[in-house]
């Protein structure tokens, strides 16, 4: 049994005051209008959330990954956009220049992104380089001292926003011995000249999340800018996914709350044949599924977060993260049809935010690994000689 402590009940209750005052109520307007909310950001910031588990020198509170996953959660069960928006700040923003970045690295970059004033993006995807990132195709050299950047990247998350302060790129700086490309990570400040973020993309759901395709044509940094070991990206960003991956199935918990939250409020007010439709089992079993749901992704999300801060073995986080990532981003998919249609005819309509959810929820299934990559990764860790 993985039960959370009083302090992060207590931290729980405090996000979610936040969450229901200064997001909630404008979720379905910034949906609405594609609109990526800095102030709010900006608030979150403010509450100490982009800081949780960074050192108190960055100006971060030495939190654990367990409180993370709770913020992360209570405000993905109002509004994954800004869930995801946060997620992906310390998980792909922060956590690569707090894991492998040097003291001036850190002391550049941090302060900033710690205090939910500034973002960073991690652009790993391209084109033809998603689950297959060994694929990657942008292409670093070694140029007096710089590192000279030819290629693009896509579904880079709070890569072009206002704030947006970096984006830490994966790119081949040269091939090893056994024919294999050497793939290196590399800070590559906005407004470099060279490095675009080109328009937003019209996505089917998270239209308050900040996404680009990114553009880089010549980009010239410092070599200084390389982040940890030369030929270690490809290491660097698969130990990123692990975190990201418990971290994306706290949005799905969110988002399973939400439908189970909406669902029974709906079923206990909605009359028809002379009573609320909750009393019928077709609609009751469903939302009791909807629980089954709620309860068992949360034990997989919180069992994982638990070993990430006990200092598990990387072999036992993996899988953890893996179930967890897989079960809850599943589960939330199926969760947001099932409450789709307890709302029937309503759950069609923009009104309700059950709507959004149900477009909002799919993602979830495929960013940070698909599916398939999950279950892959799973059988690979029972010992089943999966390609």
């Amino acid at each position: 049994m993985f039960e959370l402590s009083e302090e992060h009940r207590e931290f729980r209750r405090s996000v979610r005051d936040f969450a229901e005052a200064e997001i909630a109520p404008h979720a379905a307007e910034w949906d609405r209008k594609h609109y990526f909310p800095v102030e709010v950001v900006q608030k979150m910031g403010k509450l100490g959330l982009f800081g949780l588990t960074a050192p108190a020198e960055y100006g971060g509170s030495d939190g654990d990954f367990t409180s993370l996953c709770v913020a992360i959660e209570e405000i993905s069960r109002v509004d994954q956009s800004m869930g995801i928006t946060l997620e992906a700040a310390v998980g792909l923003g922060i956590n690569p220049i707090l894991t492998y970045g040097t003291d001036e690295q850190k002391q550049r970059w941090l302060p900033e992104l710690v205090a939910g004033e500034k973002l960073a993006g991690f652009g790993l995807t391209e084109p033809d380089a998603g689950s297959d990132a060994g694929a990657t195709k942008t292409r670093a050299t070694l140029d007096g001292g710089e590192w000279v950047i030819d290629g693009s990247k896509q579904f880079i998350t709070n890569s072009g926003s206002t704030i947006t302060s970096c984006v830490t790129v994966t790119a081949r700086t040269g091939t090893r011995e056994n024919g294999k490309p050497e793939i290196s990570t590399i800070i590559v400040p906005s407004g470099t000249p060279g490095f675009v973020a080109e328009a937003a993309y019209d996505k089917l759901g998270w239209h308050a999340s900040d996404t680009h395709p990114l553009a880089l044509t010549g980009v010239r940094v410092p070599e200084a800018n390389l982040l940890g070991e030369r030929g270690k990206g490809f290491a660097q960003f698969l130990a990123t996914l692990d975190d990201g991956r418990v971290a994306i199935a706290a949005v799905a918990l969110g988002c399973i709350r939400a439908c189970l939250e909406m669902s029974v409020q709906y079923a206990g007010e909605r009359q028809t044949f002379g009573g609320p439709i909750g009393r019928k089992q077709g609609v009751a079993f469903q939302i009791a599924d909807l629980k089954v749901m709620a309860d068992a992704a949360e034990m997989l999300v919180y069992k994982a977060a638990a070993m990430k801060d006990a200092g598990a073995s990387v072999q036992d986080f993996k899988q953890a993260a893996s179930v967890a990532k897989l079960y809850a981003t599943e589960a939330a998919v199926t969760a947001t049809r099932i409450a789709t249609q307890v709302f029937g005819g309503y759950g069609f309509m923009e009104e309700y935010p059950v709507t959004r959810f149900y477009r909002d929820a799919k993602i979830l299934e495929i960013g940070e690994g698909t599916s398939e990559v999950q279950r892959m990764l799973i059988a690979r860790s029972l010992g089943l000689p999966v390609e």
